[in-house]
Order: structure tokens, then C-alpha cells, then sequence
């Protein structure tokens, strides 16, 4: 499902506990066994998992929605370390452009998901 225009939905939990879920677009780093989601920097997904590193993710294949994944785990690292690169390239994938738009004014992070459970 990684190489398609997927939509990811992720679960965080904000400092009252409370849960905060927002779609993303996902990838996927193979070698490392990671999930990689792209954002930007104090967005409240990042905030929430510097306080609470447990996430969850799914998605539902865009060509059949009763194939579908669930994972449980924590994010290992919040990195600007090829964050833009990164964007353009899932910018590349789910809208066909070259780079991401509107231009980028702020700083970008990639939340590294280390899986523990896949449903």
C-alpha cells in the first residue's frame, strides 16, 4: 500500500490524554522496518508525541477498502534530517508535482514509527 496514493489516519494522545487523530500521508522506510510520516514542525501530532511517543496508524488501500493495516507503535525519533527531501518526494507520489506546495515557509520533521503490533 506504501507505493499507492494511500491515506494514513494517526492517533496521538494530547497531554489531558485525550486522543487526536489526523490523516497523513505515509511512507514507508524498508530497510529500517520504520513508518514515516512528514510534518511540520509544533503541529499538535508532532507536540503530542514528544510528551507521548505511542501511535497509531491506519489505512485503507485507495483500490480496495477491505484490505486494509493497523499498526501500534512509538515514534523513535522526531528528525529534520531529509525532511524536505521527503516531502517532495510524498508530494511527487500523491500529487504528481515536482515539489510540495504552497512553497515551505516553516520547518518540516519526519516522525519515525517504530511498529511493535500489525493488525
Amino acid at each position: 500500500m506504501f507505493e499507492k496514493k494511500t491515506f494514513a489516519h494517526v492517533a496521538t494522545l494530547t497531554a489531558e490524554g485525550l486522543p487526536h487523530v489526523t490523516p497523513v500521508w505515509i511512507d514507508y522506510d524498508e530497510a529500517d522496518d520504520r513508518l514515516l510520516i512528514n510534518t511540520e514542525r509544533g503541529r499538535q501530532k508532532e507536540r503530542n508525541v514528544r510528551n507521548n511517543p505511542g501511535v497509531g496508524v491506519s489505512m485503507t488501500d485507495p483500490d480496495d477498502p477491505y484490505r486494509f493495516l493497523s499498526v501500534i507503535g512509538e515514534v523513535e525519533a522526531v528528525t529534520t534530517d531529509g525532511a524536505r527531501d521527503h516531502i517532495d518526494e510524498l508530494a511527487r507520489r500523491y500529487q504528481g508535482v515536482d515539489e510540495y506546495q504552497p512553497t515551505i515557509q516553516t520547518e518540516r520533521v519526519i516522525l519515525r514509527i517504530r511498529p511493535d503490533r500489525v493488525l
